[in-house]
């Protein structure tokens, strides 16, 4: 069974979190930390043994979901492999694998944040959501509201709204590419919305980047 985070706090000291590195690629483990220690050098945290246990905690996250993925990843093979399951328990295995996966993510996910609050506030979660996710909130909703300058309130919280729970998914994906498709679901959403909105997005799209290329000239 996977464990929540693999934290392992040690007693009397809530700044040390062990880092589940063992039994793991070293060179993996290696470009997982420097990716932690990346966001982690963006919010702004003093205390050293603060900073080392946010990392691990990033880190470990990592390592979980990779782990998620791995054990999907070795039931499918097997299940494709063993040519004595026929077409209907096969689909039926495959449904199975799918949705043990999707159940140990869910189980998982709300453990992270829950983690990361014992050293981070709500605002530095939120970076470390955004540091795991490329930003990609912040340019989705930025470019949204530059290209269409007329949006209301109402619309631009409906945005906004859906692309943090686009991040919600995609901070569990897979990859980046796959964090990007999640990202590109909601954006379809978002299009649609205004499009029922009234919104000519053609039109919006060429006269934003008329007002680029004004920009850039400047």
């Amino acid at each position: 069974m996977i464990s929540l985070l693999c934290l392992m706090l040690l007693p009397g000291n809530i700044g040390a979190v062990v880092l589940d590195s063992l039994n793991r690629d070293q060179a993996y483990v290696k470009t997982i930390v420097e990716r932690s220690s990346r966001i982690v050098n963006t919010l702004a945290i003093n205390s050293g043994t603060d900073k080392e246990a946010v990392t691990n905690i990033i880190a470990n996250r990592y390592f979980q979901l990779n782990d998620i993925y791995e054990r999907r990843d070795s039931l499918l093979q097997a299940l494709k492999a063993d040519p004595s399951v026929g077409k209907e328990e096969r689909d039926n295995r495959n449904k199975t694998i799918h949705d043990e996966k999707d159940a140990a993510l869910y189980r998982t996910h709300f453990a992270f944040p829950a983690a990361l609050s014992l050293y981070l506030s709500e605002d530095q979660i939120v970076a470390v959501k955004d540091g795991m996710t490329f930003g990609v909130v912040k340019v989705t909703y930025d470019s949204t509201l530059d290209m269409i300058p007329s949006l209301n309130d109402e619309e631009k919280a409906q945005i906004l709204a859906w692309l943090i729970e686009a991040r919600e998914y995609a901070i569990d994906a897979e990859s980046s590419g796959k964090k990007h498709e999640v990202f590109g679901k909601y954006k379809g959403r978002i299009n649609n919305y205004l499009s029922k909105r009234g919104y000519n997005l053609v039109k919006e799209r060429e006269e934003w980047y008329k007002r680029i290329k004004e920009r850039e000239k400047q």
